[in-house]
């Protein structure tokens, strides 16, 4: 990366490309609460390993991280269940919508990948087993990779994807029927929503997220959060898992590891280098950020910075 570009620059130039070339798209109102999110809303952050910070637009404005916030949920359950782990979740790409039925199915109850909604149901079942107490073990531990005490779960966001549960619902019970929930399904679906709900600055975001870009070491605490091993593990499922069936076309055009969320974000990473964040809430109809895609495309055609 050429540390002599001023990113704040850089990033004006970018959005009002992106604002003149991409066509509009639609926010996740299928969850009743994100359909009210202002769709003209535009945040940019990038979060350097020497914790320099360069943003643009509504940066410091919270957002629902929605299915973002599975990658941490993947982190804390591999440190607990090591290998073991992939006997219950796969790591391939799904190919197909992450509210699909149809590999579920084939492969007996095992997910294709984790971070699909029927694998971070499983991801969730096992914490449910083996924390104290989920929900607040869960954000403890979000708090400490963000260094921020204050980030916190949205329990009405939480209760909108709840009474509009049923596709997850059918999800828990066919792998319930298979054995692969062991808890109490109303319990491991009450978690999942809440994870899903935490609320973040892309700011906070691309803080939180750093120690993967750091491989595997919280750069504020240094405390190793993950083996560096590990952590190239969980950068390769973002990069080929981290955007549904769209992987491949991130993969393509903006060439780092990331993930998605409904709620309009997308968090990248540069492994050595950095993280960003960009949250616009209108969604594509592969459920991705469309504003948020190209943005991305654009920062790393520009900066000629990808792991590729």
């Amino acid at each position: 990366m050429n540390t002599t570009i001023n990113y704040n620059t850089l990033f004006s130039v970018i959005a009002a490309e992106v604002e003149t070339t991409v066509s509009v798209g639609k926010v996740a109102d299928y969850i009743p609460e994100l359909g009210k999110v202002n769709p003209d809303k535009f945040g940019v952050c990038l979060t350097t390993l020497n914790q320099k910070h360069f943003k643009f637009g509504d940066a410091n404005e919270k957002f629902s991280i929605q299915s973002i916030s599975k990658v941490l949920a993947l982190i804390l359950a591999y440190k607990i269940e090591g290998e073991n782990l992939w006997n219950r979740v796969g790591v391939e790409p799904s190919e197909t919508p992450f509210n699909s039925f149809v590999q579920l199915e084939n492969n007996n109850g095992i997910p294709r990948n984790p971070l699909i909604n029927s694998g971070a149901l499983v991801i969730s079942d096992i914490l449910v087993s083996h924390l104290k107490n989920p929900k607040k073990d869960f954000l403890t531990f979000v708090r400490s990779l963000s260094n921020n005490k204050t980030i916190n779960y949205s329990a009405r966001i939480a209760e909108s994807e709840k009474a509009t549960s049923f596709r997850n619902a059918a999800f828990i019970n066919l792998m319930k029927s298979f054995d692969n929930i062991k808890n109490d399904i109303n319990v491991v679906m009450d978690f999942y929503f809440y994870l899903c709900s935490i609320e973040m600055t892309s700011k906070e975001l691309s803080k939180t997220f750093l120690f993967l870009a750091n491989y595997g070491e919280n750069p504020f605490s240094k405390e190793r959060i993950i083996s560096t091993s590990k952590s190239k593990r969980i950068n390769a499922i973002m990069q080929l898992c981290g955007f549904y069936d769209e992987a491949g076309e991130f993969s393509f055009k903006v060439g780092l590891p990331g993930k998605s969320g409904v709620g309009g974000g997308i968090v990248a990473i540069h492994p050595g280098k950095y993280s960003i964040v960009v949250w616009s809430p209108e969604l594509n109809e592969k459920g991705n950020s469309k504003k948020g895609f190209k943005f991305l495309e654009l920062f790393t055609t520009e900066t000629e910075a990808s792991i590729f």
